[in-house]
């Protein structure tokens, strides 16, 4: 029988946690799923013994050179029998709600390919971990959406999968790949319910690496979508206005700023144009 979603799941050193994050798995009995887990050249031992012993215990385990997250990710896809792919990071885990709900929706919705929902952050601290609705303005200004989504396979493979570079690595590979699949007009859905938990423990990769760097993969990505990005666009065009005419750009700019119920009401009666 084939699996109609794949749960795919990188691991890189992280061998104790990824027992909780199997034993988090829960899946009806009419949905059929595989589970892949791809070691990504760890190196520790223990992660090394662990996985051996999942593989002895009938799961795919998958080992390959280190390749960072959006190579692991990739590996695991391509291996994937499943019309729908959950990727699961080795330290989370997933609520029992969240499968059967994206799946019925993606079912019954083809329009749509990714299903996202809400977060809640467990280990150091613990509280939601923030997500909104979905609109491509806000996804372009920041990333909303955990990795932790369900997406049809064949969106992946529209737009090359998991983009692999060497800056990636760094980070913002999640971000990437919505952005690319939302550039490519697919459609996201947002399920406004707790559906994964997500861990926090000691330095993280975004305290360690995304952070510090964040400038360098924010002007990648920009570079990379230029057709559709450009974050010095709006600074570019309050320059134009002022420069056009400095006197009525100070004067919208005040009305904006001190009196927007006025501001508005000029420009709904077209007494003034918009900044």
């Amino acid at each position: 029988m084939i699996p109609i979603i794949s749960i795919v799941i990188p691991c890189y050193n992280h061998g104790h946690f990824i027992k909780e994050a199997l034993e988090s798995i829960s899946v009806p009995d009419n949905i059929l799923f595989e589970v892949i887990i791809v070691d990504d050249g760890s190196k520790d031992p223990n992660t090394i013994q662990v996985l051996e012993q999942l593989k002895k215990e009938g799961y795919q385990v998958v080992r390959q050179e280190n390749k960072g997250l959006s190579g692991a990710r990739n590996t695991a896809i391509n291996l994937a029998n499943g019309k729908y792919i959950l990727p699961l990071d080795c330290d989370n885990k997933i609520l029992p709600n969240y499968i059967p709900y994206a799946v019925n929706f993606l079912e019954n919705n083809p329009d749509y390919a990714v299903v996202y929902g809400n977060g809640e952050l467990f280990g150091d601290r613990t509280g939601p971990k923030p997500t909104k609705e979905f609109t491509l303005h806000d996804l372009i200004i920041g990333n909303f959406i955990d990795a932790c989504a369900v997406f049809r396979k064949d969106a992946w493979a529209a737009i090359g999968g998991y983009d692999e570079s060497k800056m990636m690595r760094l980070g913002v590979e999640d971000w990437e790949f919505w952005l690319h699949l939302a550039f490519k007009g697919f459609k996201f859905h947002h399920y406004n319910e707790k559906s994964y938990l997500y861990r926090l423990s000691g330095t993280s990769m975004v305290d360690k690496d995304t952070s510090p760097n964040f400038n360098l993969l924010k002007n990648y990505i920009e570079k990379k979508h230029s057709y559709y990005i450009n974050y010095n666009a709006p600074g570019e065009y309050i320059a134009a206005k002022f420069k056009a005419n400095p006197p009525v750009f100070l004067f919208k700019l005040i009305l904006l700023t001190y009196f927007p119920k006025k501001y508005k009401e000029l420009v709904e009666r077209l007494k003034i144009k918009r900044i």
